[in-house]
């Protein structure tokens, strides 16, 4: 923990009550209620018949947390963090968001429990992902576009601490990813490590087996160690995250942490971990076709796991992660988010070096609903950017009162 002194009563009361819900059997209970009656849990591993034919060589699984209630593997942690608020008797929630997923799970809980709810997004991200950020406002929750630096998740971020820091009195930081101080990192993998736990139990009746590999996209690192935490003691399961290369290395627009070895120990936004950094300490902006891997640190958790050679980095490009998304929507017939596929492509790109008799998983953290627009741009796809510039002239036209309409 690197705080101002003024959040020092709001974490010490968090670190009480995650100490004392991690042996409540009534937590847990409620939590796991919540997770099968309400988000619809357990998702399942599906195999992915046609991809495992398209490459020949091992069987291919997707974990898919994708049918999570929300679209995403977000809910899992909103969840037990509002359960958490619900017992230290707050009545608002706070968070940032990246990708809106983590917001439009907030909204929800939110909703459900009779909470107030604001959410920071980047003003970049609000425009790219305005499908959720209209979803998160019908739910009753209040989006606060941020302005400054980068405009991107690491803004929203700083924004939320400063509210944070102001009203923690009646507040609760519903941090969505396994980063900043203790105990956010700890705290969210722990409600995250569902999505290992399901998949664990799910692989060994269908295979009789661990699998070989387990590929999981990085951003700030909650779905990864979501499903790497029940595979970690097995030290014959590989694990693979993969980050966002954006437009590659040579470029410098990427959110490439360790994969490219650009990340450098700092500390910002409260703790220690491995930042994209200029050498006098400033945070670099970063660059993703996915708004939720945009982001410039990396849990703490995974940077610990990459020094110890637990966990291999790769990153994915802009460009494979398109090619990667179009391949699965054509052989399985799902739409992945884009920061899912790039685990799917990161996967793809090393499928020769495995042999029919094994298997592999695949973290598919989200669906890709919310990205039918970047989808369309990074597809190039004609007819739809035809259609965008035909809405945006109509728009233009009746702003302008051409169209006889104020």
């Amino acid at each position: 923990m690197f705080i101002p002194e003024i959040l020092f009563p709001a974490f010490h009361e968090l670190k009480e009550k995650f100490a004392e819900i991690q042996n409540d059997t009534a937590f847990w209970q409620d939590y796991q209620d919540s997770l099968a009656n309400f988000s619809g849990r357990p998702t399942p591993l599906t195999y992915a018949a046609g991809l495992t034919k398209y490459f020949g060589g091992p069987k291919i699984y997707m974990k898919r947390e994708d049918l999570n209630h929300s679209g995403a593997h977000k809910l899992n942690n909103a969840l037990g963090q509002a359960l958490l608020v619900k017992r230290m008797n707050k009545t608002r929630v706070i968070a940032e968001t990246g990708a809106g997923q983590h917001g439009v799970a907030t909204a929800i809980v939110a909703a459900k429990f009779g909470l107030k709810a604001t959410v920071y997004m980047g003003s970049e991200d609000v425009e790219r992902q305005y499908a959720n950020v209209f979803w998160m406002k019908r739910f009753g929750a209040e989006v606060v576009p941020v302005e400054a630096g980068s405009r991107t998740l690491k803004d929203a971020m700083n924004a939320a601490l400063r509210d944070w820091a102001s009203s923690f009195e009646t507040t609760h930081y519903l941090l969505g990813t396994a980063s900043g101080p203790h105990p956010f990192p700890a705290l969210v993998a722990l409600f995250q490590s569902i999505i290992g736990t399901e998949a664990k139990e799910q692989i060994l009746r269908l295979e009789g087996k661990l699998p070989n590999r387990v590929y999981a996209c990085v951003g700030g690192g909650s779905n990864a160690l979501g499903i790497f935490q029940a595979f970690i003691p097995h030290e014959e399961v590989e694990l693979v995250g993969v980050e966002a290369g954006g437009e590659g290395p040579m470029a410098g627009k990427h959110a490439s942490r360790i994969a490219y070895g650009q990340g450098r120990t700092g500390i910002a936004q409260g703790y220690k971990t491995l930042f994209l950094q200029d050498k006098d300490g400033q945070m670099l902006e970063t660059s993703s076709i996915a708004a939720g891997l945009d982001y410039t640190g990396v849990s703490p958790l995974l940077a610990n796991l990459s020094e110890r050679g637990r966990v291999r980095f790769e990153a994915a490009t802009n460009e494979e992660v398109v090619n990667a998304l179009q391949l699965v929507m054509t052989k399985e017939g799902i739409v992945p988010a884009l920061e899912s596929a790039h685990a799917f492509a990161g996967a793809f790109r090393e499928m020769q070096q495995c042999s029919e008799g094994e298997s592999v998983i695949i973290n598919m953290s989200g669906r890709g609903d919310k990205d039918i627009f970047n989808i369309a741009e990074g597809l190039r796809d004609e007819e739809w950017k035809a259609f965008i510039q035909r809405k945006s002239t109509q728009y233009q036209q009746s702003c302008s009162g051409d169209s006889g309409k104020a």
